[in-house]
């Protein structure tokens, strides 16, 4: 980054965060589980024993046993899996009594086809307050009658019933055999003494993440997005098909009413309820999208195989569901900030017209629309707004969010949106997903370019309406997390340049591994909760001012209220090597010591070669059990002779 000054609640949050925390030490567990002592569960299969796992129900046909194999990864035996019918036919193994809600685990398992297939581990779970199971794909690999491994790492939440780990394909249900299957604990590198990227953008934007319901259950993932963000996006928790009630659907156009689509918010609860917990404002993600909306939803009676509804029904339906989202949140959820929801997702293709009609699926690359089939073009995007507007909480802003959005597309956005607007104000934002490529093609040339990328800031910024950069993340080739840093760093340079035009920025996942697009490492954070170069490189260039903080607090009949006021003082430190007496904790040279040394500290241990201090200041810094060197002590010894707990440095403990 080359411009991204550092503002003072930076160093308010760090002030907290290390009085409470004295700065524990990270936690960290080694990366290869097969060896570690935080194994959980563990099998080669060698003693024959396969009773840890059962095929899936009565309706699955498999038969599963442990046989002699030539070409077993290690030993002699593996677990067979014969006699499939279904491609979800398989091993299952239940967590009951092994493994424990809210933390993260590894898993490593070897998988062998009989021939060409693609197999998969998958978890299902029954969240909380719901009745109908979820199946969620961990990771998959393609064999071709060889042993491929299979890497992944999953959680569940306290309120999920039901949790088991399977193995199945994708293709067809051939023969399977499974060796090596390994449970872990996830190791857990998440340093709290880095500066919140929350903080370094405050007077900026809000700075947010998207999570699943079962990423963000583990205590670790907690604590990453409480430490780094202020905004939560549910990643598919909020869409169509986990909103759906379908039960309750059913059960009213049974009583002669299919124009009232009826809703819950169970899936999303863990979502929810945590940024009500932490105060974390919520982006709502989305209303209508042509992708993960049941069929049934637009069919006569809900029914699939019935007839296409038509545009005055469907109209009906949307107003009622949108109605209906909204009154649930307002209900159930008043004391979130809600800030922005989009109301409309992907409707254009990469051309700039309508999609195809239709219902999306393989045959069509998930192209195609059920809206657009209903209504022959873009005809429901301006009512859908009006409807929005109509029934959003107060303070949520509505937007229109795509992908591709820096390409010709930009253009049809514009268009869209002076549509939209064109009788009265119903949009009032855009949203650019932001899906980049540091490496394209297996090449070191990234798409797009920042160039790219800023022109179409400029072009929306053009609107007069807010933008939000939505799902963002970069995929690398090869680990060149150096080369993704400075891409990230190139895309910050050209957001951060329209700043006045941006109101928040959301990152689409929270560590790599949890990411969508998990083979190409695309976010700032890797699988142990680690921050990468990109971190780094777009809190790069950093000014650190002088910082006064004052804290006033309000009671009323029901609650005690804190207002944190603070004012930024121009820097004028010295960096560069300086002479003359030792003032102990003055780690920037700027001759005081203030909370500013205590962040210098903290950005010196985190990353030497990009934060380092000179030969006076590294003498000065060293100002807590002296000689032990430059440690989070001594940044928390700043605080407390900021907060006047001690009266002169140094000290000893």
């Amino acid at each position: 980054m080359k411009h991204n000054p550092f503002n003072a609640l930076t160093a308010a949050a760090l002030t907290a965060a290390m009085v409470l925390s004295s700065f524990p030490a990270t936690e960290s567990t080694t990366a290869d589980a097969a060896d570690s002592e935080d194994v959980i569960f563990s099998t080669d299969f060698e003693d024959g024993d396969v009773s840890k796992f059962s095929k899936r129900g009565d309706e699955d046909t498999s038969v599963i046993e442990a046989i002699e194999d030539s070409k077993a990864p290690s030993g002699s035996k593996v677990m067979s899996i014969s006699g499939r019918d279904q491609s979800w036919n398989g091993p299952s193994l239940s967590v009951e009594g092994l493994l424990e809600p809210n933390v993260k685990y590894t898993l490593s398992v070897k998988v062998k086809a009989a021939w060409y297939n693609t197999v998969c581990v998958s978890m299902q779970h029954t969240p909380g307050g719901s009745d109908e199971p979820q199946y969620t794909n961990l990771v998959k690999g393609v064999s071709q009658g060889e042993y491929v491994t299979l890497e992944t790492s999953f959680s569940y939440g306290d309120k999920e019933k039901d949790v088991s780990i399977y193995i199945e394909t994708t293709g067809e249900a051939n023969d399977l055999c499974v060796d090596d299957f390994v449970i872990a604990l996830a190791p857990n590198k998440l340093d709290k003494t880095l500066v919140g990227l929350k903080d370094v953008y405050a007077d900026m934007f809000k700075f947010g993440t998207a999570t699943t319901a079962g990423e963000i259950s583990p205590a670790t993932t907690k604590e990453l997005v409480k430490h780094h963000f202020n905004s939560i996006t549910a990643g598919n928790e909020l869409k169509p098909d986990s909103v759906l009630d379908k039960a309750a659907c059913l059960a009213l156009a049974a009583e002669g009413n299919d124009t009232d689509p009826q809703v819950t918010l169970a899936n999303a609860s863990p979502i929810l309820d945590f940024a009500r917990e932490n105060n974390i404002s919520v982006r709502g993600h989305v209303l209508v999208w042509h992708q993960q909306t049941p069929l049934w939803f637009f069919k006569e009676d809900y029914d699939e195989k019935g007839e296409w509804v038509s545009k005055d029904k469907m109209l009906k339906r949307m107003e009622n569901y949108i109605k209906n989202v909204f009154a649930a949140i307002k209900e159930e959820y008043p004391d979130v900030d809600f800030y922005a929801w989009d109301v409309v997702n992907e409707a254009l293709t990469d051309g700039g017209s309508p999609r195809e009609p239709g219902y999306p699926s393989e045959e069509n690359q998930y192209g195609a629309s059920p809206w657009v089939k209903i209504f022959g073009d873009n005809s429901f995007i301006k009512p859908a707004f009006e409807y929005a507007k109509k029934y959003a909480p107060e303070g949520t802003k509505l937007y229109y969010n795509d992908y591709n959005e820096y390409m010709d597309k930009k253009d049809a956005i514009v268009k869209l949106a002076s549509e939209i607007n064109s009788d009265g104000h119903y949009i009032d934002g855009i949203g650019m997903q932001s899906h980049l490529n540091v490496t394209n093609n297996g090449g070191n040339d990234p798409f797009p370019t920042a160039g790219m990328y800023k022109n179409a800031l400029e072009k929306f910024s053009k609107t007069g309406l807010d933008i939000q950069i939505t799902e963002l993340d970069a995929t690398v080739d090869g680990q060149n997390y150096e080369l993704q840093a400075k891409y990230y760093s190139d895309i910050f340079d050209a957001i951060v340049a329209y700043k006045d035009y941006v109101s928040a920025v959301v990152v689409w996942g929270t560590t790599d591994d949890q990411s969508w697009r998990a083979t190409k490492d695309p976010l700032l954070f890797n699988k142990d909760y680690e921050a990468k170069p990109a971190y780094y490189s777009i809190i790069d260039g950093i000014e650190v001012p002088d910082i006064t903080t004052t804290t006033k607090k309000t009671t009323t009949n029901s609650s005690t209220t804190t207002t944190t006021s603070t004012t930024t003082i121009t820097t004028t430190a010295d960096t560069t090597l300086g002479t003359g007496d030792i003032l102990y904790g003055d780690a920037n040279n700027d001759k005081k010591v203030t909370v500013a040394d205590a962040v210098a500290i903290l950005q010196y241990i985190a990353n030497k070669d990009k934060y380092d201090l000179t030969p006076v200041g590294k003498e000065n810094a060293d100002c807590c059990n002296r000689g032990d060197g430059i440690t989070a002590k001594d940044a928390l010894a700043i605080q407390k002779l900021d907060a006047n707990q001690i009266n002169d440095l140094p000290i000893t403990e």
